[in-house]
Parts: C-alpha cells; sequence; structure tokens
C-alpha cells in the first residue's frame, strides 16, 4: 500500500493545484516521498487552503520551485518502484488520488495506480464498531477527522500547518495499527496503541 497525502490550493482538482505531495510504501516504510511545487498556470488558489497547509501564495508560483508536472512525474515513478500492492491509503483518500490522477492528466503521464484506495475514515468507522463503541456524530455525520482517529490510536495531532509527508505518516501509522494492531514508523513508536 502507499499512504498518500496531497496539499493544494483547493478542493477541485480541475482548477486548483498540488503544492506537495507526500508518500510511504507500507511494505517498507523506510521508503518515503516528499516534494513541493509550484502551482500550473492559471490554477485557482484558496486563502481557506492556504490556512490548512501554511504555503503563502508566493510559495505557490516560487518559479524556482519544479512545476506540479515534474512533482507528479517523480511521484509516478517513485510508485512504479513498489513491487508490491500499490492501492492508494490514507484519510480521505480519492481526494488525493483524484489530485494524482488531474495532474498526471495535465502532465500528459500515464496513470496505472488503481482507482480502488483504502480510507482509513471507513477503517475507523468498522475498527469501532466492532468494540462496541459508537462513532462520534457532529451535525448529522461523521466526527471522525485525521486528529479524532490519531487520537483514537494513541497518536498525538498531526503538526499544523499540515504537512504532505507527515499527513503521509499519520496515515501509514493510523493504517498499521487499525489493521494489524502493530506500530509502523520509529517516530511513533513511543506512543502506545491504547486498543490492544
Amino acid at each position: 500500500m502507499i499512504c498518500v497525502d496531497i496539499e493544494a490550493t483547493g478542493i477541485d482538482p480541475r482548477t486548483h493545484s498540488i503544492l506537495s505531495i507526500g508518500a510511504i510504501d507500507t511494505e517498507d516504510p523506510t521508503r518515503q516521498f516528499y516534494e513541493e511545487c509550484r502551482i500550473w498556470d492559471g490554477a485557482h488558489i484558496s486563502d481557506e487552503a492556504l490556512a490548512v497547509c501554511g504555503f503563502t501564495r508566493e510559495e505557490c508560483a516560487d518559479p524556482s520551485k519544479q512545476t506540479e508536472a515534474e512533482a507528479v512525474k517523480l511521484f509516478l515513478a517513485w510508485a512504479w518502484e513498489i513491487t508490491g500492492d500499490r492501492t492508494l491509503a490514507g484519510q480521505n483518500v480519492s481526494f488525493d488520488r483524484d489530485y494524482l490522477q488531474f495532474a498526471s492528466a495535465r502532465a500528459g503521464l500515464d496513470w496505472d495506480l488503481a482507482h480502488r484506495t483504502i480510507d482509513t475514515h471507513t477503517l475507523a468507522v468498522m475498527h469501532m464498531v466492532n468494540r462496541g463503541l459508537t462513532p462520534p456524530v457532529e451535525n448529522h455525520r461523521s466526527a471522525l477527522n485525521l486528529d479524532a482517529i490519531l487520537q483514537y490510536c494513541g497518536i498525538p495531532e498531526e503538526p499544523k500547518p499540515h504537512n504532505a509527508l507527515t499527513g503521509a505518516m499519520c496515515h501509514a501509522e493510523v493504517f498499521s495499527r487499525l489493521l494489524y494492531n502493530t506500530p509502523l514508523l520509529p517516530e511513533f513508536a513511543s506512543f502506545p496503541i491504547p486498543f490492544i
């Protein structure tokens, strides 16, 4: 599995751009990927998105940074080196998959990663229900954001502003703890798993 996280200039992969890509190969967690890039010409920028990821408008358009196309090409080359399962996993990972897929299309690159994904939100709901717990709900919808799932798994909140690599690391650790009841990354080894 590839636990992946994207930081972007908004929520629509058709009109917004990738700013950074982070990924962890869960079969070999020492294989990590992180790249930042500038936005593609004409991409929209949402101030709300920048508040989450901490990039400035100047950093988004920095001509010294590689292009979105170059960053996604590097990511695909890294992913294609994985000989095992290349299914994407993460929190609301369809968002990340769609961004990578749209960026690949804009760059004229072949997309051969799976459309199916593994969502850590779904894993957390299932894990809680199987333990007889009621997942939290707020305003008639799930309140299990990444920080809530990290807390459930015994891990501190993700540092803010978000970083694509720290996001991918959090997704990978949650994935391992929920599926296998075991820590994955040394950065989280000191935090016990509360449900075992």
